[in-house]
């Protein structure tokens, strides 16, 4: 999963205090200044999700104005998460 992190240029994990993903630490890519995707990690998985901020300092510290589950137990090698996570990066 590192892989995947650093070439979508995820930020370092940061630890939820807001609730919204159960204090679990979760790492986020910046899609725009309002939209990011955001991995939560759990005890033996990644969820993968789609969410709407005010600004990217609210991650973590306050809960999303919009939050979408893309992918649960995200698993690099099954096509489908693939390309749930490249679709958003897509030029």
């Amino acid at each position: 999963m590192e892989n995947v992190f650093k070439y979508y240029q995820f930020s370092d994990f940061l630890t939820d205090v807001s609730g919204t993903f159960s204090s679990h630490e979760i790492c986020f890519s910046e899609l725009n200044e309002t939209h990011f995707l955001i991995f939560e990690k759990t005890e033996n998985s990644y969820n993968l999700y789609v969410s709407k901020y005010k600004s990217k300092k609210e991650i973590g510290k306050n809960s999303p104005e919009i939050l979408e589950v893309l992918v649960e137990n995200y698993d690099k090698s099954i096509p489908e998460h693939r390309m749930a996570l490249k679709q958003y990066f897509a030029e």
